[in-house]
């Protein structure tokens, strides 16, 4: 129960000893804002990794052809590998279930212009499924569709930036012609990207569309596929083995040849990340555990200076008739109290520091620095019970002191 008299007691002792309770809640406050400080900074590391890959869809595997560096099957290094339709059609036979998307990509920069406003853009030929991988949201209109690929339309998606560079401010470029690379496209859609600015100056036409324009082939620059997402991050690496196998079989690549097919799975990304994250973790927990342990040794040491200080004082009150139970339980709430609010302390210190260096931390790839309370909560409470237990075993001493012995105390 409460105990007015106690804890007047307990304010009355540590107002007139203001350098030992200084002493002992800096020891508690500082340990608790250097643990803040250091998770919020592992989580910032984190989440600057996790942000690499908010872009884009995270089961996507990119791939593409490039030149040889070996000798293969009387072929001679530096030969060029071409993608064509019939590529596509070859995943499409040998792994089945194995992908929920698969997008043909072509790219280049090209003048798209509307009235007097004009300027160069990445105008991308793609499949609908590219806004799944891209993470692209239609904000008016629509997206590229089957039936554009069908019809082989002149239509295209703009992104954000695109429209505003191009149309006047309150013109939707909804239903809009547009001039690109000096040919008429309708425009279908407005949309934005998570990539920001940079990938919202994308244009995206129909794949069809642009190998019957621009050489009326069937050339893909790119694959992009959308892995079943049912699958296990191992599985999916190894998915992405056998099309990397399987695709320089196909088109005689040396298996040893590195740059002739190249494949960016973001499973092994993501695999990669997660061991990152792994070991970010570790560091920060051993140094967080040894910045616990430094706050534990400091304040069991200064509950032992306290109650050995305070002798002939305990020796004192049990002449006056004190019970050692009520001494003892005066000692344990003083060292309750000092942990507790110098542990709080410590957290709005710690959170105040994140929160101010955030901004300036993202030049060092530490990106929003924060930290989950409760876990800091757990790290004050594992103070306050170790200054419990560091104040009650010499408390308890004392307590059974004999008053004469207590004031003969030097």
């Amino acid at each position: 129960m409460f105990d007015l008299d106690r804890w007047r007691e307990i304010f009355q002792s540590m107002g007139k000893n203001k350098l030992r309770t200084i002493l002992s809640g800096f020891t508690i406050t500082f340990a608790i804002m250097l643990f803040t400080i250091l998770l919020g900074m592992g989580n910032g590391l984190k989440n600057t990794f996790s942000s690499f890959f908010e872009r884009d869809a995270e089961n996507a595997i990119f791939i593409w052809p490039n030149r040889t560096t070996k000798a293969y099957k009387g072929f001679q290094s530096g030969r060029r590998i071409e993608f064509k339709n019939e590529d596509v059609d070859f995943i499409k036979e040998n792994y089945p279930g194995q992908f929920t998307g698969l997008i043909r990509r072509n790219q280049r920069s090209m003048e798209v212009s509307y009235k007097n406003e004009k300027s160069n853009y990445q105008v991308i030929a793609v499949d609908p499924d590219i806004q799944f991988i891209e993470k692209a949201s239609p904000v008016a209109g629509r997206f590229i569709n089957q039936l554009d690929l069908n019809k082989k339309s002149k239509t295209i998606a703009i992104g954000r930036m695109v429209e505003k560079d191009l149309f006047p401010k309150g013109i939707s470029a909804v239903g809009k012609y547009v001039n690109v690379g000096g040919l008429a496209f309708k425009v279908i859609g407005v949309f934005s990207d998570p990539g920001g600015d940079n990938e919202e100056r994308f244009a995206y036409i129909p794949i069809t569309t642009s190998q019957m324009i621009y050489g009326n082939n069937d050339k893909v620059d790119q694959i992009n596929l959308l892995y079943n997402p049912d699958m296990s991050i191992e599985e999916a690496v190894a998915f992405g083995n056998k099309m990397r196998r399987d695709f320089k079989k196909r088109h005689n690549v040396a298996p040893t040849d590195q740059r002739g097919i190249r494949v960016l799975n973001r499973a092994e990304m993501a695999q990669g990340t997660g061991q990152v994250s792994g070991a970010l973790d570790m560091i920060v927990i051993i140094i967080s555990i040894g910045t616990l342990i430094a706050g534990i040794v400091g304040i069991s040491n200064i509950m032992v200076y306290i109650v050995k200080e305070r002798t002939k004082e305990l020796g004192i009150r049990k002449a006056l008739g004190a019970k050692p139970s009520s001494i003892i339980t005066m000692i344990l709430f003083e060292a309750l109290f000092i942990t507790s609010f110098a542990g709080y302390f410590g957290l709005l210190i710690g959170t105040g520091v994140l929160e101010f260096a955030a901004p300036r931390l993202e030049k060092y790839f530490i990106k929003d620095p924060s930290v989950d309370s409760g876990i800091i909560i757990f790290a004050t409470i594992l103070l306050m019970i170790s200054g419990i237990i560091a104040g009650y075993l010499p408390a308890r001493r004392a307590a059974k002191i004999k008053p004469i012995v207590a004031l003969r105390d030097d």
